[in-house]
């Protein structure tokens, strides 16, 4: 059994989270109110409405965020995207990541405590779940060591109930985003059998987000997740973090006493902790920036009559006197990188095209000599990336070079989201071929407008060779 929460302390050495016999302490963390756990409260239910709401918002037809993975189409924003488009998502991740690192570079693990969902989901939906249920963090603990009887069998099996309902809504939700409300409707009202692929998913989704908030928690931040190993490398002395004034705080002492420090070591902030720290050990890298500590020292300073602050966000160099920096190298080169990435994605989004076109030389020889001239063959490979059929024309040219062009003769229909291979035929006569010359391909839409270009070689034999060789064939 875990040690009772009064007799274990936190050691900068260890996580509170692990016993010396390696088995798992459970944490319980206290009730805090207060200006930041307000503001964090509202940002919380903010970002749920907003989970909750985008499958629902409809922008140009469909949903603000449409993952369609069945029909490879993804529309974000009013912007749709099909599997060829991917590779724009790689500036879009570049730059949410570098904007990441701006705000870490600023203000340290401000993301974790505020707008993670591990954080938001756990402390403002199932904690406060246990909370109403469970009583507060003495009765929990003191739940936690009771025996097994009637009492605590009901308030366990409430409790898991209803973590289990709300995985369930969050699963749901979740699958929304690829199969649309009104698909998952549908699904929902008939037979699991019939659609048994989304049910699998949604039942083992449901069980992974029931084991992460009801039992492993915030060790998914300790264990798992790399942000916070990453936090001592984004962060320096003068990024703005929670820390504590040692210098008013040191020497504890009870309240009474003078001649000591504002910190009368009641432990409070210890208490309010999600993660189990004492932030008066320093920073430490399991603190989740979520301000739990600031909120409950000011109330006990405040019933003492002191200033408030002795946990305080500030950078180290501000809690150790010295003036904090906020303009700095690090900030310029995490920004440039993140307004790099997200220009890129910026601009790759004003070239979306509604089809795609690539063209290709035929496998074989590059090019055959006829009684009349030169031929080279090209394999096109059209993509309808739109949501219906579509009509294309196929338009071949080479600027200053007399050719023609076979296989483009009528028009092409392409199904929604479906490929056409069409041969395109290059031809130029003997007498007008004086090396290879670029060839331009180009897709027309069904009322003549251009959708898309490509390049390529019309390729053949060295000039002078092919001259000799046609005059030695004529001679003979």
């Amino acid at each position: 059994m875990s040690a009772p929460a009064a007799n274990k302390k936190p050691i900068r050495e260890s996580v509170t989270t692990i016993n010396q016999d390696g088995s798992r302490f459970f944490l319980h963390p206290a009730d805090v109110s207060g200006k930041f756990t307000l503001l964090r409260r509202v940002t919380a239910v903010l970002l749920i409405l907003v989970y909750i709401a985008l499958p629902w918002i409809p922008i140009n037809g469909y949903p603000a965020v449409f993952l369609d993975v069945a029909l490879r189409r993804f529309h974000l924003f009013g912007l749709t995207f099909a599997a060829q488009d991917l590779w724009m998502m790689f500036f879009f991740i570049t730059g949410l990541g570098f904007s990441l690192y701006v705000i870490t570079s600023l203000f340290g693990r401000i993301w974790c405590g505020w707008a993670c969902p591990q954080t938001v989901f756990l402390e403002h939906v199932y904690r406060r779940i246990e909370r109403i249920i469970e009583g507060d963090h003495t009765a929990r603990k003191k739940l936690d060591r009771k025996d097994w009887d009637a009492h605590k069998v009901t308030l366990r099996v409430i409790k898991h109930s209803l973590f289990i309902i709300v995985s369930l809504l969050i699963a749901h939700i979740f699958l929304s985003y690829f199969v649309s409300i009104k698909q998952l409707y549908v699904w929902m009202t008939h037979s699991p059998l019939e659609h048994w692929t989304a049910f699998l998913f949604v039942f083992i989704a449901t069980g992974i987000i029931y084991f992460n908030f009801s039992w492993f928690r915030e060790q998914l931040c300790l264990v798992i997740c790399p942000y916070g190993r990453l936090q001592s490398a984004l962060i320096d002395d003068d990024s703005i973090v929670i820390g504590y004034d040692e210098k008013r705080g040191e020497p504890r002492g009870p309240a009474k006493k003078t001649d000591i420090g504002d910190c009368i070591d009641c432990r409070r902030c210890v208490q309010v902790c999600p993660t189990g720290i004492d932030i008066r050990q320093g920073l430490q890298i399991e603190c989740i920036g979520c301000s739990n500590c600031i909120d409950a020292c000011d109330a006990i300073m405040a019933k003492l009559g002191r200033e408030k602050g002795l946990v305080r966000y500030d950078s180290m160099n501000g809690l150790s006197g010295q003036k904090t920096r906020i303009i700095r190298p690090r900030l310029f080169l995490y920004g440039f990188l993140m307004l790099l990435g997200l220009a890129a994605m910026s601009f790759s989004a004003t070239k979306l095209k509604s089809a795609n076109m690539n063209v290709v030389r035929m496998t074989g020889s590059p090019y055959f000599i006829t009684d009349t001239g030169l031929r080279n063959q090209y394999m096109v490979r059209i993509i309808n990336k739109t949501d219906s059929e579509q009509t294309y024309t196929i338009l071949a040219t080479a600027e200053g070079h007399p050719v023609t062009v076979a296989g483009n003769e009528e028009a092409i229909s392409v199904e929604s989201l479906g490929e056409l291979v069409q041969p395109i035929i290059v031809t130029i006569s003997k007498d007008n071929y004086a090396g290879k010359f670029p060839v331009t391909i180009a897709l027309l839409s069904a009322d003549g407008e251009t959708i898309i270009t490509r390049e390529t070689e019309f390729l053949g034999p060295d000039p002078r060779l092919f001259q000799e060789h046609e005059s030695a064939t004529g001679k003979e």
